[in-house]
C-alpha cells in the first residue's frame, strides 16, 4: 500500500494479529482484511504454529489485500523443534510468497528457559546453538530469518544480548546469515518521552539513567550494535510497537490512559509515514531511518478470555478503543490536527509537563569530525553543572535548559531563536566557558 493522497506513506505500518493461533478461517480473513487495509496496513504479524502451516487461502488473501505477513515461531530455545521439520514448513511458506521469518522470542527473559539452563554459563551460546542451524535452514528454504525481539532491558540486558549474539554469529563463520539477517525489536515507549533514547549509545551522555534503549527508538541502539558487529546496518521489524494501556515504566508520568494512548499512538503512526523531523507539542521526534522496515502495533485483536484483551484495538463486542477512529481520520485527513485530543502536548512527553532531560550542553561539530579542544574546554562546566553533552539539536530542543558552546559562527542566532520556539530556556556559553546570554522562553 503505498500512501494516501494526503502523502502519508503507509507502507511501513503493520500490526500483530490476534495473539494465538486459532484465527485462520477464510471466515476471519473476510472479516478483518477490510479493518486493516482502512489502518493503512501493510503488514500483519502472525503467532505461527510449530506443527502445522496457517492455511494458504489465508495467506495468499492477506497478499490479494497488500498486506504481507511476518511469521513469528515461539518455540523455546530449550525444545527447538527439528531442522527437517521446519525446512518443510519454511520452503511451503516461501513458495506461497512469504519473506520474512522471525525465529524464537525473547530470549533474554529468565522465563523462556528451565531454571537449570538459565543458570548455566555461556546462555547467549547455547541461544545461538539453537537459532543459528533453523536461520540456515529458512535461508535455504527461501525465507529472510529475522533474529527475535528481546525483552528491553529483560533479565539478561538486551544490547549486551544483541552484541554477543551477533559476534557468535560471526564468529562461526555463518557467513549467509551475517548478509541476510534482519533484526526485530519490541518498540514500546510505555510512559516515556516518544523521542527517548533517540540517537542511540552516546559517548558524552554524562549520566547514563537520563535515557536508554527502553523506548520507541530501540532500533538506533540496536543499528549501532549491528553496525559495530557486522559491518553493516540490517532490516529492521518492530514489534508490539506502541503505548499501551496502563502502562507506567517511570512514576515521574502518569501511565497511559485511553487518551494518552490515542495520542501517543497515532503520533508515532504520523512519523511513520512521514519522512523528516517534526515538532508535535513539546517533543521533536526524529526521522525514523529507512532501515525501519515495519513498525507492527500491539494489538489488533484478542478473544474476550485473552489477558492481552484489555490492549485490543478491537474488542470481542464490536467497540474498538478511540485510536481506531483517530486513525482513520488520519488516514483521511493526512493530518494530525484534528485528529489527536485536546491537550497532546503533555501526552508526548510521557503524559506529564516534565521534560526528559534538565539541562543540556550543546557542544559544535563539523564535516570533518568533532573538536578535541571544544571537548577539553567543556570539562570544567561539565563537572560543575552535570549536564546531558551531545551535538544534537533535536536532543537539545527536547531540554528545559540549554547551554550552548559557541559563538554565532557555530550557532547562528536562528537556531538558538528554534531552541526557544520549542519551549527551552537558552544560554549562549563562550568556549572559555562564560556565559554572555541568557534568555528564558515565553512558555
Amino acid at each position: 500500500m503505498e500512501g494516501n493522497a494526503n502523502s502519508l506513506d503507509t507502507r511501513r505500518i503493520g500490526f500483530h494479529y490476534f495473539p494465538d493461533t486459532a484465527h485462520f478461517r477464510e471466515s476471519d480473513l473476510r472479516a478483518w482484511a477490510p479493518e486493516l487495509q482502512a489502518l493503512g496496513a501493510s503488514w500483519l504479524v502472525l503467532k505461527t504454529p510449530l506443527d502445522r502451516a496457517i492455511p494458504e487461502p489465508f495467506i495468499s488473501g492477506l497478499f490479494e489485500n497488500g498486506i504481507e505477513p511476518i511469521l513469528h515461531f515461539q518455540a523455546l530455545p530449550t525444545n527447538p523443534p527439528a531442522e527437517e521439520e521446519m525446512a518443510l514448513l519454511f520452503k511451503l511458506y516461501a513458495a506461497w510468497g512469504v519473506r520474512y521469518a522471525v525465529i524464537f522470542d525473547r530470549p533474554n527473559r529468565r522465563r523462556t528457559w528451565s531454571e537449570r539452563d538459565w543458570a548455566q554459563t555461556d546462555l547467549v551460546e547455547r541461544f545461538i546453538d539453537s537459532f543459528l542451524p533453523l536461520g540456515e535452514t529458512a535461508i535455504e528454504s527461501g525465507l529472510r530469518p529475522v533474529f527475535p525481539p528481546l525483552e528491553p532491558g529483560g533479565d539478561y540486558w538486551d544490547t549486551a544480548f544483541l552484541r554477543s549474539a551477533l559476534q557468535a554469529i560471526q564468529r562461526r563463520g555463518s557467513h549467509d546469515l551475517q548478509r541476510r539477517l534482519s533484526i526485530s525489536a519490541y518498540a514500546w515507549p510505555d510512559n516515556l518521552p516518544l523521542n527517548w533514547g533517540a540517537g542511540g549509545p552516546r559517548p558524552y551522555l554524562v549520566d547514563s539513567e537520563e535515557e536508554d534503549q527502553r523506548g520507541f527508538r530501540i532500533f538506533d541502539w540496536y543499528l549501532a550494535i549491528s553496525e559495530a558487529v557486522l559491518g553493516r546496518r540490517p532490516e529492521v521489524h518492530l514489534l508490539g510497537t506502541g503505548s499501551q494501556i496502563g502502562a507506567q515504566r517511570d512514576p515521574i508520568y502518569e501511565p497511559v490512559d485511553e487518551s494518552a494512548h490515542t495520542d501517543r499512538n497515532l503520533i508515532l503512526l504520523h512519523q511513520l509515514m512521514v519522512d523528516y523531523d517534526s515538532f508535535e507539542g513539546e517533543t521533536v521526534l526524529e526521522r525514523i531511518p529507512d532501515e525501519v522496515v515495519s513498525a507492527n502495533f500491539w494489538l489488533m485483536a484478542a478473544d474476550e478470555e485473552s489477558p492481552h484483551a484489555e490492549q485490543a484495538w478491537f474488542k470481542p463486542d464490536g467497540t474498538t478503543l478511540p485510536v481506531v477512529g483517530a486513525l482513520k481520520q488520519l488516514l483521511a485527513e493526512g493530518t494530525l490536527q484534528g485528529a489527536v485530543s485536546k491537550g497532546m502536548g503533555p501526552h508526548l512527553n510521557g503524559s506529564g509537563a516534565t521534560r526528559p532531560i534538565s539541562h543540556y550542553l550543546l557542544l559544535p561539530s563539523y564535516e570533518w569530525g568533532i573538536a578535541d579542544w571544544h571537548l577539553e574546554e567543556a570539562k570544567d562546566y561539565i563537572k560543575q553543572y552535570r549536564p546531558t553533552v551531545g551535538f544534537s539539536l533535536v536532543e537539545a530542543s527536547q531540554s528545559t535548559f540549554v547551554s550552548v558552546m559557541g559563538g554565532p559562527q557555530e550557532f547562528p542566532e536562528e537556531i538558538l531563536d528554534d531552541l526557544r520556539s520549542a519551549g527551552c530556556t537558552v544560554e549562549r556559553v563562550f568556549d572559555d566557558g562564560t556565559t554572555i546570554a541568557s534568555v528564558e522562553a515565553e512558555v
